[in-house]
């Protein structure tokens, strides 16, 4: 049976039963992590085993087929890897669904729905922003660009497969598992939970992407609690996945002629300049999506009153 979450509440209480105890919590949690663990390397290893017989090298072993694809060094590894992660897609919403009992709207935001209006108007925000840090700031006059003979392959794999791959760790992070730690945290002051909920899931964000040192985890952490905090502050998940799209787009797309997409891959170390204005970027779409929001007034908290056409 789906219910609607109380009235009044912000996003990390929409998927909450509070008068269901941890249990669900504790369920809810389970699942994301087995989907995570379980189903994502699972799809990955499938999706590779059809790679393999579509782009290995003559004599090439499976296994070595299999690190050189997961490194981002084929165009079909980048496909797998985004497709085999938009499977968490799927885990969030059967999780909201049965576990939680929340229909797939309230995933979304407190309205509830997809603000689709306000999601791409935070896209062009990230657009200007990120390109504003990535090009002006630290593009640098020993820049080698490079035009690879299928750079058009390698662009539109990222254009088709990347935004489901930054949905999909938007919906586990900031969607789910805020909910949970929140739901978990019930016992807590409505503030510590909300503030418990973001640091946890922009830990486990920042931890999740792995070998890292000081600055890029800093990098990752901070982009995880300020997502966590616009969340809260605009009701829903659209500013963080318009912010996460965009920047994944940019990131991987100017790797294309910058190195190569495996290098972006690969990274396992950034400097404090760099950190600090990629951090800096992600604050001002941040308050520029606080701002906006307020302007279009979109909803911050579950209705009072759950309108009949909202109903199931």
């Amino acid at each position: 049976m789906v219910t609607d979450p109380e009235p009044g509440v912000d996003y990390t209480r929409a998927l909450v039963d509070s008068s269901a105890g941890p249990g669900s919590g504790l369920v809810g949690l389970i699942g994301l992590l087995l989907g995570y663990a379980i189903v994502v390397p699972g799809l990955l290893y499938a999706f590779l085993g059809v790679g393999f017989f579509l782009e290995r090298n003559p004599g090439e072993e499976f296994s070595a087929y299999y690190t050189r694809a997961a490194g981002f060094h084929t165009v079909g590894g980048l496909i797998a890897t985004h497709l085999a992660l938009a499977s968490l897609i799927v885990v969030v919403l059967m999780l909201a669904r049965y576990v939680n009992h929340r229909a797939p709207r309230w995933v979304a935001s407190v309205q509830p729905g997809i603000r689709w209006r306000f999601g791409l108007i935070m896209a062009l925000v990230a657009v200007v922003v990120l390109n504003l840090t990535q090009l002006l700031v630290r593009g640098g006059a020993d820049t080698h660009v490079t035009v690879p003979r299928d750079w058009w392959i390698w662009l539109l794999a990222i254009i088709i497969t990347s935004p489901f791959q930054a949905v999909a760790e938007e919906l586990f992070f900031r969607g789910y598992l805020m909910n949970v730690i929140s739901g978990l945290a019930l016992s807590l002051p409505d503030k510590a939970g909300k503030c418990l909920s973001v640091i946890v899931s922009a830990l486990i964000f920042a931890l999740m992407h792995g070998t890292q040192n000081a600055w890029l985890f800093a990098d990752r952490f901070a982009f995880g609690l300020i997502a966590g905090w616009l969340v809260i502050v605009t009701g829903g998940l659209e500013a963080g996945v318009a912010t996460h799209v965009v920047n994944n787009l940019l990131a991987f797309g100017y790797a294309v002629f910058l190195g190569g997409v495996s290098k972006a891959r690969g990274m396992t170390s950034m400097g404090w300049v760099d950190a600090a204005w990629d951090i800096g970027g992600f604050l001002a779409i941040a308050l520029a999506g606080w701002w906006i929001g307020s302007l279009m007034r979109v909803a911050r908290k579950t209705p009072s009153l759950i309108r009949p056409d909202l109903q199931c």
